[in-house]
């Protein structure tokens, strides 16, 4: 049975994926588009379709996060607005590099090989620190000093290394942190980069790079990072839009499915310990690079079977975050009511 061309079952798929990935996507200011780019390529549709429908749902579940983190003060409008203009300049590149690799023929291998890079690389990164635990901890869940001083204890120590560096113009950001403009751009253009090239958000770099480089404390870098997702997925949906490459079809049932999925995310951070916020990111990330790994090595090894393995091992790491999110947020309400509970007594 089909539906607008494609198979019921098709769009019960995507409309499941979404719920998974709106609820990561509120919760880490990531998972939307890293996942479902491999997951679309995996399924054997076309490089530029993969990342062109995955930057489009990237942008419309953006847009439904950042409004709960709004809500819970976790956004900071001048660091988002920075980020935005060094974006914009690094997705046009990056778009230009795909086409460019497209055109010779090497768009997925390169494409492949640098999400394996990344995710592995910054999956090892975090989940390492965080479970040595000697990163510093930004902002704990009930820490409701956002705009007040952040103590130094709480920023990581090369955060505090770059924050040394007093390169003019310097910005003041939420929390009296004190930063040079020229590496909030840096970065900006490095993920926006990124954003264009692979067809990320760029949140999974982003993120870790707000806290671990500028010292955003980890809820507001994800409120922020999400923010400017809202932008930088827009204006790259936008430009592959032009070139007919988005799949409504494909970003719809998304789309219905996370709606949901991306509130819950986004209030699950002020429940959540932050120490566990980076290990599932952590996580993520590294089941992410084993699923690219995989299918890479299926396609060149000429073995199907790795490319339905890939494909479970996304599936799998979508749903077993997002199930550890789930549950962690469940034994916070529990606990904070046993707490309430007790003093009521």
């Amino acid at each position: 049975m089909e539906l607008f061309g494609v198979s019921v079952a098709l769009l019960a798929l995507f409309a499941g994926f979404g719920v998974l990935i709106g609820l990561l996507f509120g919760f880490f200011g990531m998972g939307g588009s890293f996942l479902v780019t491999p997951a679309l390529m995996v399924m054997g549709y076309k490089t530029d379709v993969a990342v062109a429908s995955g930057l489009a749902f990237v942008f419309a579940t953006s847009v439904i996060a950042t409004l709960k983190h709004r809500d819970l003060g976790q956004v900071d409008y001048k660091l988002g607005v920075l980020m935005i203009a060094g974006t914009t300049v690094g997705i046009e590149v990056g778009k230009m590099g795909l086409h460019y690799l497209q055109d010779i023929g090497l768009a997925d291998t390169v494409v492949s090989v640098i999400y394996v890079l990344l995710l592995g690389g910054i999956g090892v990164f975090i989940t390492y620190t965080a479970v040595k635990g000697d990163d510093g901890g930004g902002l704990s869940p009930d820490h409701d000093e956002v705009d007040g001083e952040i103590d130094a204890d709480e920023i990581p120590d090369i955060a505090k290394k770059i924050q040394s560096y007093r390169v003019p113009p310097m910005m003041k950001l939420r929390g009296g942190i004190r930063v040079s403009l020229w590496m909030i751009l840096l970065v900006a253009f490095a993920t926006g980069l990124l954003s264009g090239f692979l067809g990320v958000g760029g949140g999974f770099i982003r993120m870790p790079a707000l806290f671990y480089l500028i010292g955003v404390p980890v809820p507001v870098a994800v409120g922020t990072d999400l923010f400017e997702i809202v932008f930088s997925g827009g204006i790259g949906s936008f430009l592959y839009a032009m070139d007919g490459a988005v799949n409504l079809s494909i970003v719809v049932p998304l789309l219905a499915g996370s709606a949901g999925g991306a509130r819950i995310g986004a209030a699950a951070t002020s429940l959540v310990d932050e120490d566990e916020i980076k290990v599932y990111f952590g996580v993520m990330l590294l089941l992410g690079a084993i699923a690219v790994a995989l299918r890479k090595i299926g396609t060149f090894m000429e073995i199907p079977v790795l490319q339905t393995v890939s494909l479970v091992v996304i599936l799998g790491a979508a749903t077993l975050v997002a199930g550890a999110v789930v549950v962690s947020s469940v034994r916070a309400l529990q606990a904070e009511s046993d707490s309430t509970t007790s003093v009521t007594n």
